[in-house]
């Protein structure tokens, strides 16, 4: 591979890890502030209190089961997906 591909390639690279990380900070700060707002009710007190430490990490859990859940769903549709497209190809002799 030439300089000028290299380059290339590692911008795109960065490209992507960039926004990859920003779609991390993304989801981070949509559950931080969901399950912040759905637990935390007493703001006379700087210390956490244990219903609302509960609260909070049975909400990330549940968040994160359920998105885990979504994209193995997705994964499955996918799998069947391109089986259902290869299957019509190789019937309409595309492949």
């Amino acid at each position: 591979m030439d300089k000028a591909a290299e380059t290339i390639a590692l911008d795109q690279l960065d490209k992507d890890q960039m926004k990859t990380f920003s779609d991390f900070l993304m989801h981070y700060n949509k559950l931080s502030e969901m399950c912040f707002t759905d637990c935390v009710r007493d703001f006379t007190s700087r210390d956490v209190r244990d219903t609302e430490e509960k609260c909070s990490l049975n909400c990330m859990e549940k968040y994160l089961k359920m998105n885990q859940r979504v994209a193995q769903r997705f994964q499955e549709f996918q799998v069947i997906a391109n089986e259902n497209a290869l299957a019509m190809a190789q019937k309409t002799g595309k492949l």
